[in-house]
């Protein structure tokens, strides 16, 4: 099955600035909404940050004002610019659809981000 491709995370400061890459492949990046999905140790993975084909957005009460999600249609990328990173951020964050709960791609490897001084 197709996997998105996430790239972009390390080791950061708080108060630091990463972004995220996620590249999906096929028709389905082009018909649906695309999602972060951090899982942080020990918890579910839960969608905080989504984006509409037309680039209508939605956030996580938790995140807004410090992450900003956009994408690239052109390029089948949608991205996660990161910034005033918290330890509580620290997860492996994984892309996909956002469609009534409804993931069409199988999950990929993720990426991991790690906020800690």
């Amino acid at each position: 099955q197709v996997q998105p491709v996430e790239s972009g995370g390390g080791l950061v400061q708080p108060g630091g600035s990463l972004r995220l890459s996620c590249v999906a492949s096929g028709s389905i990046f082009s018909t649906y909404a695309m999602g972060w999905y951090p899982q942080a140790p020990g918890k579910q993975r839960e969608l905080v940050a989504s984006i509409t084909i037309g680039g209508s957005t939605n956030y996580a009460d938790s995140l807004k004002g410090r992450f900003t999600i956009f994408r690239d249609n052109a390029k089948n990328t949608v991205y996660l610019q990161m910034n005033s990173l918290k330890p509580e951020d620290t997860a492996v964050y994984y892309c996909n659809t956002v469609h009534h709960g409804l993931m069409y791609y199988s999950w990929g490897r993720g990426t991991q981000v790690t906020v800690s001084s």
